[in-house]
């Protein structure tokens, strides 16, 4: 062999070498990323974490979360939203309805029954039983039934309750009809509030309206139980009620089908809630949750105030103030201002964030407090009661909308069923409370109590937690 060809063959050789070399190169780092893709899955269900950016030292990686893909809807989802929003609305305006009727006409129940202060004031305890059974009866009912029948079966009860009512029957079984009717209330209350908090598109402005609509219907009872009170037939005021609460149950029973929310939800575009993997009961999540029972006796004190304003500043104007008979549009007045604050306050509530809007709104409302306790005017005291209204009216609204961002969505029905049964509770111990030192010192320790419950109310929202929290 030439020496020539000799060379040629080793040049050749050695660059068979090389290509082969940088084939092997290519091929491994080839092989590296399709097993790193392959295997990110597998990583990832591990509760591994991939980094996409290669690193020379493990320390530094920083796990980066892809964001979430906002969700799309189409108009039919939209449309059907639409339908079990205003369902909710409604079974809330009946709850509005109901807690307004009892101011109005809670001077002709004491006339008619001849009872005191003390004794009259057992509806509201009974209603108090009635809350608390339907609270605690809604966690294992909603996991069993589902949204959809939970809400016929509440709707139901206060139907009946209204028809026991209608006829004005003696006093013991008009006071129980008040527990049944309590109920109905709590269970409704806890799953449309909970249906609501987990709709996707606007949530905050959807939960400050679904409670304006609850205004509503408490601006518009006490105008026709005023007319009743007035009347021969008073208590076929309840009449009108059971109309509101048929109504509501055909809506239910039409729109919902006693479908579970789980199966509702995807009708609107949104996916399902999340499993619960705790290995404790929900009950006991509940109970040993801090945010839950700080927004319990939040929500207590707030709701208890509210229906003791509007429950007893009738009787107040009028023995007080010097009012007449129609005194009892002051309460309408009350409703009406929260009816408007709901929604006309939702500015304000994003300027300021929410957490500061609530002490803000506090010392604004026992500064109008001590107006209505501190100066003998009829007209003063009626005005200064419908803005106490406006600035108390974003306070529930704000609480749900924190409950659906910071628990999860396994415990959130529950949750808000036992947030809103201490609500209701309150709606009975403050009413109660206030009767038993009326009866004692009279009416005028209405103001003082209230002032006393507002201070309350701001120091319990100051030791609700900032940051999100889990379920415990």
């Amino acid at each position: 062999m030439k020496p020539s060809e000799s060379t040629t063959i080793e040049s050749r050789d050695m660059a068979t070498s090389v290509a082969g070399i940088e084939l092997q190169s290519i091929s491994r780092k080839t092989s590296t990323q399709t097993l790193t893709t392959d295997a990110l899955p597998k990583a990832q269900s591990s509760g591994v974490e991939l980094s996409a950016q290669p690193s020379h030292h493990q320390g530094d990686q920083t796990p980066q979360e892809e964001p979430e893909r906002p969700l799309t809807f189409t108009r039919e989802q939209i449309r059907m939203e639409r339908i079990h929003y205003a369902v909710c609305c409604w079974s809330l305006f009946l709850a509005g309805w109901n807690d307004a009727s009892t101011g109005p006409l809670f001077p002709r129940i004491r006339q008619v029954y001849d009872v005191g202060f003390t004794v009259g004031s057992l509806i509201f305890v009974l209603a108090c039983v009635g809350f608390l059974t339907g609270t605690f009866l809604n966690v294992p009912l909603s996991d069993k039934l589902g949204f959809g029948k939970v809400m016929l079966i509440g709707s139901l009860c206060q139907t009946i309750a209204y028809t026991i009512q209608a006829p004005a029957p003696p006093f013991p079984l008009f006071v129980i009809s008040f527990a049944i009717n309590g109920v109905g209330m709590a269970m409704q209350d806890a799953q449309a509030n909970a249906y609501v908090a987990m709709f996707k598109r606007n949530p905050a402005t959807k939960m400050g309206v679904l409670h304006a609509i609850y205004g509503v219907g408490a601006f518009a009872s006490p105008l026709v139980a005023t007319q009743f009170a007035q009347l021969r037939h008073w208590s076929f005021h309840y009449l009108c009620s059971i109309a509101v609460a048929v109504i509501n149950t055909a809506l239910i029973l039409v729109v919902f089908r006693g479908r579970t929310s789980d199966e509702l939800l995807p009708m609107l575009g949104i996916p399902p809630g999340d499993v619960d993997a705790s290995e404790h009961s929900k009950f006991r999540q509940i109970l040993t949750n801090k945010t839950i029972q700080f927004m319990a006796f939040f929500i207590l004190i707030y709701v208890g105030i509210e229906v003791t304003i509007g429950g007893w500043i009738v009787t107040f104007m009028q023995d007080k103030r010097g009012g007449g008979p129609d005194a009892g549009y002051v309460s309408s007045g009350f409703f009406g201002g929260l009816t408007i604050g709901r929604v006309a306050l939702l500015w304000v509530n994003k300027l300021v964030g929410e957490r500061n809007a609530i002490y803000l709104y506090t010392f604004l409302a026992i500064g109008l407090q001590l107006v209505v306790w501190l100066v003998p005017s009829l007209y003063g005291g009626a005005v200064s009661i419908s803005l106490v209204g406006v600035i108390l009216g974003p306070f529930y609204p704000i609480a749900m909308n924190y409950c659906g961002r910071v628990l999860p969505s396994w415990l959130l029905t529950g949750a808000i069923g036992y947030i809103a049964g201490m609500g209701q509770a309150g709606s009975a111990l403050l009413p109660f409370m206030t009767g038993a030192l009326s009866g004692r010192f009279g009416v005028e320790s209405l103001q003082p109590l209230l002032v006393a419950m507002m201070a309350t109310m701001v120091g319990l929202w100051w030791l609700v937690p900032t940051a999100p929290r889990k379920a415990d």
